[in-house]
């Protein structure tokens, strides 16, 4: 692959977005916004400016970074019976009855909260595993105490782009081409903050509101894309260990009780039961889910939740059209849209250099947007747009073909 991407910086590190809560990085103080935390540190997406040569090594890099995210938090973070980061001593019961919850207790695992997350028709149990017990251990124990529950750890998701200043100020705009989008679009990420104004933000995680840059470049790229509803979900806060499959379930059922009509996810991570379960059932209500298949290279494992079922997952090229090389992969791909050499606002309101497939993403829900706000059927419409790229017809790496060709600011 070569070198992969060198110009991306390590300034790029030091602007992501929520995550960086999650690596115990100092927080910044605006005074508008209270504390600002940066999630692409916090996680395994961004690169950081590391120079790579290979699938590989993105894929090691990947397994390196969940290290050192465990390492430096291990009070709010463990690993679960996969390897993959997740809340420290918690477990996520769905539609438990009595009878489970009372078999839990009754072998030492306590109920710390029992919700219902009603727009999505489901319930769910958080359980704190006993002391001295990992999860690893936890999830094989009630899995064999209780073998019709569905249960998962509380798993992490991960931003997937990374950002550095512009050049110079510059305002960031779009071309007419991208129209304007009646329909509202739902974003779980960080929050914007008030240099990117949205409809309504609404947090599931503490501290949330704590503005970010992921969050304020996925949501300036949506209003520059003709989006003019925006209802905005932290699912990161301030929290070592926002960005959870709980939270992101939270986050949903929010936004489909708002009968938003489509989501985009720009956040990366595994397979989950309570995660998959929620995206399922506001598909069944009728969102279309849109999603980045993240930056850790195609010998990384299918990023969740782009690989679900009918999930429109999303990847990136650059300003010639190209596959980004640290593109990561999903169980199928749908289409593609600029995520390289484009600009979008940070927290402060200031332009900045994006990368990644994060950005690709909300330029896609925009374009759906758009489509169901037109009333038409958006996957003919979209599918009438896409330019084609690569082999002949749908492949593995741009999938249906490139949208919104010309729609996002160039850098």
């Amino acid at each position: 692959m070569g070198r992969l991407f060198s110009s991306v910086a390590i300034a790029s590190a030091l602007l992501a977005a929520p995550v960086a809560a999650q690596v115990a990085l100092p927080q910044v103080q605006v005074p508008s916004v209270g504390p600002v935390v940066d999630p692409l540190l916090q996680g395994t997406q961004g690169l950081a400016g590391e120079v790579l040569d290979g699938a590989g090594q993105l894929a090691q890099a990947r397994l390196d970074r969940i290290d050192r995210l465990v390492r430096r938090n291990r009070q709010q973070i463990e690993r679960d019976g996969a390897g993959e980061p997740a809340r420290r001593g918690e477990i996520v019961l769905l539609d438990a009855t009595p009878a489970q919850r009372e078999a839990a207790q009754a072998q030492g695992y306590s109920v710390i909260e029992q919700g219902q997350l009603g727009s999505l028709g489901m319930s769910f149990t958080r359980l704190a595993v006993p002391r001295g017990t990992d999860l690893g251990e936890a999830q094989r124990e009630l899995a064999a105490l209780l073998p019709d529950a569905t249960m998962a750890p509380d798993n992490l998701y991960f931003a997937s782009g990374s950002a550095m200043p512009a050049p110079q100020q510059r305002t960031v705009g779009f071309s007419a081409a991208a129209g304007t989008a009646a329909a509202a679009v739902g974003m779980i990420d960080s929050a914007p903050g008030q240099a990117v104004p949205v409809t309504r933000t609404r947090g599931f995680a503490s501290g949330a509101g704590a503005a970010s840059d992921h969050g304020a470049a996925v949501a300036s790229l949506l209003r520059g894309a003709g989006v003019s509803r925006i209802m905005a979900a932290d699912v990161y806060g301030t929290e070592r260990a926002g960005g959870n499959a709980l939270a992101i379930a939270r986050a949903l059922d929010w936004l489909v009780s708002e009968d938003v009509g489509v989501i985009t996810i720009s956040l990366v991570g595994p397979d989950n039961p309570v995660l998959a379960r929620a995206i399922a059932s506001a598909r069944t209500r009728g969102a279309v889910i849109v999603s980045a298949v993240g930056n850790d290279g195609p010998a990384a494992p299918p990023a969740y939740p782009a690989s679900y079922a009918g999930v429109v997952a999303v990847t990136a090229v650059d300003r010639r059209e190209r596959a980004l090389l640290e593109a990561g992969r999903a169980l199928h791909l749908d289409y593609a849209a600029p995520g390289a050499d484009i600009a979008g606002l940070d927290r402060r309101g200031r332009s900045q250099r994006l990368r990644g497939t994060s950005f690709a993403t909300p330029l896609v829900a925009a374009r759906i947007a758009r489509a169901l706000g037109n009333g038409q059927q958006w996957r003919a419409t979209l599918d009438g747009e896409a330019h084609d790229l690569g082999e002949r017809g749908p492949d593995d790496t741009y999938g249906r073909g490139l949208v919104c060709r010309g729609c996002a600011a160039r850098d």
